[in-house]
């Protein structure tokens, strides 16, 4: 006789149906299933679920008739309207709201059902009358149309979805780069200059010969083991306008010659020069 714990670590034999020739209608843990079982328990928001599924009524009226192979244009109002209120009773005791939308469509194909059956109104001689499912045709149409236009544009590749925008950074230089002064800078830091030196005035009459090359020599001595100088500080304001103009021409031609860098931290910042690296070497 077979102890307790000998009966626990038997294994379970699993028992195959006598009739193995038919088709399985479903497999559970792997084992083929033949019948359902009658005391399946499905539970009250499983229809919800599946009713969600379809974007609305005209959704699931347009799945009715291509499972059916109904011809649109000749829809078998009977037939649809059964199928379609089958489903709606289902979910109508559990969510009212959701079936709220499907309920004002199986109104519309009733009243559609009961204009077939009445006696066609009467039209003027030579013209055809009026079908009663010509409106829940063309909607049903454009419906359609609009819902195979949104799967094409499905199907095309989306950013985040299908692709990602690839990024690189690719560093050109260990040596910082400062931004590029903009004359529009360079013009406004002459004209504060200028407008300084106009605050001091000379009534001493002289005739001086200015030479560019000397100044030229005289800011490449002053940027002589400085890092950094300010724009401003070159030029001496005292000596009159005449200098603080060869001055600065003589500042062009050497940016010009690539001998000084001017440099600017920011937008509207203090402008700076400094000695170029090709000068230093």
């Amino acid at each position: 006789m077979n102890t307790a714990s000998e009966l626990r670590q038997a294994p379970t034999l699993s028992v195959m149906p006598e009739v193995v020739d038919n088709v399985a209608v479903a497999k559970l843990y792997g084992e083929p299933l033949f019948a359902l079982p009658q005391d399946l328990y499905i539970p009250p928001d499983a229809l919800q679920v599946f009713l969600e599924a379809f974007e609305g009524p005209l959704d699931l009226l347009l799945y009715l008739i291509r499972k059916q192979n109904f011809n649109i244009l000749d829809i078998p109002m009977a037939g649809l309207t059964r199928q379609y209120l089958s489903y709606i009773e289902e979910i109508r005791a559990n969510n009212l709201e959701l079936a709220a939308e499907y309920l004002l469509m199986a109104a519309m194909l009733i009243e559609i059902k009961s204009r077939m059956l009445l006696p066609a109104k009467r039209v003027a001689d030579g013209e055809e009358a009026e079908d009663p499912r010509a409106e829940l045709v063309r909607r049903l149409q454009e419906y359609e149309q609009m819902k195979l236009a949104a799967q094409q544009l499905n199907t095309l590749p989306v950013m985040g979805r299908d692709f990602i925008k690839a990024q690189v950074f690719v560093e050109q230089s260990l040596q910082p780069r400062f931004p590029d002064v903009s004359s529009h800078d360079l013009r406004a830091a002459w004209a504060d200059i200028v407008r300084r030196a106009n605050l001091i005035q000379h009534h001493k009459i002289s005739r001086e010969e200015l030479s560019v090359r000397e100044h030229m020599s005289i800011v490449l001595r002053r940027l002589q083991g400085q890092r950094f100088v300010e724009f401003a500080d070159l030029f001496d304001i005292e000596k009159g306008r005449p200098v603080l103009v060869v001055t600065f021409i003589a500042m062009l031609e050497l940016a010009k010659e690539s001998l000084i860098e001017l440099t600017q931290a920011t937008a509207f910042a203090p402008i700076y020069v400094r000695l170029s690296f090709t000068s230093i070497s």
